[in-house]
């Protein structure tokens, strides 16, 4: 969305993941000379709520946190967004399988055989405090063409080249 000015960021209130991830967007889009900003949600029947006011205050992208509250209702966020026409990026892919249009993250089954390993290691006798800190080396893009449809945004060729993932 390169004409979006503004973003909107759906997060729960007091996560350490809402504040780091944030602090990250708002780095890169004071770079990108874009506004975010932060939508909490702290309970389903804010959802309602929080989609008319980020539609009132035009903004013209939207990203989904993480969460505990906000995966287990991915099908209402899904449903709002499409509603109001807002190309939407997501922290889980189950988002996407979900009806949404796009996800960029890390894969979750990497770090699942990555966290084995280290198990593996433990078990082994490893001490856990002598094993190196990894950082995700995986990471997956998935795009939703019926969503894609479904808000009029077309998606450019080269960026569906590069989607490790493309529902039809």
């Amino acid at each position: 969305m390169p004409k979006a000015s503004r973003v909107a960021v759906l997060s729960t209130p007091g996560s350490t993941e809402t504040e780091a991830s944030m602090t990250f967007m708002e780095e890169a889009a004071r770079s990108l000379g874009v506004q975010v900003r932060a939508f909490e949600v702290r309970d389903v029947k804010d959802f309602e709520k929080v989609f008319a006011t980020i539609t009132k205050e035009h903004s013209g992208a939207l990203m989904v946190l993480t969460g505990p509250l906000l995966t287990t209702n991915r099908r209402r966020i899904v449903e709002l967004a499409a509603k109001s026409q807002l190309p939407a990026m997501y922290g889980i892919s189950e988002f996407v399988d979900a009806g949404g249009l796009m996800f960029y993250g890390t894969s979750l089954p990497d770090m699942y055989r990555r966290a084995a390993v280290y198990v593996d290691k433990i078990l082994k006798g490893a001490e856990p405090a002598d094993l190196p800190v990894e950082q995700p080396t995986k990471f997956e893009f998935a795009i939703n063409l019926k969503a894609a449809k479904q808000i009029g945004l077309t998606i450019p060729p080269n960026v569906l080249a590069r989607a490790d993932k493309v529902i039809k």
